[in-house]
């Protein structure tokens, strides 16, 4: 479909999506940020990288939002599971380059 016959109501919608988007790579940016500090201070502090009692408390939490505002828990569960299993990663991978120092 070419950019001619897409009615404009459409255009501005997909506009805002995109925006949205971006916006939500900029939240990921900010939530990795946050991560970076955590696994610093967890590997300071000697605390492994993983805590599932938090992990299932976040999923669960997440998962009664989703179902408060109709979104499908279970998609946006295995995002964060895919997140956090990448936040695991790096926390590891800091708990190790501190252990080099």
């Amino acid at each position: 479909m070419s950019t001619q016959a897409v009615p404009e109501e459409l255009l501005q919608v997909r506009e805002q999506i995109d925006r949205i988007d971006t916006g939500l790579v900029l939240l990921l940016a900010n939530r990795f940020a946050l991560t970076q500090r955590v696994g610093e201070l967890k590997a300071a502090h000697k605390l492994g990288a993983l805590d599932p009692e938090r992990e299932s408390r976040k999923l669960a939490d997440i998962r009664a939002v989703c179902d408060k505002h109709g979104v499908n828990p279970d998609l946006v569960a295995e995002i964060l599971e895919q997140i956090m299993r990448e936040v695991v990663r790096n926390h590891e991978r800091i708990k190790a380059n501190q252990a080099k120092s």
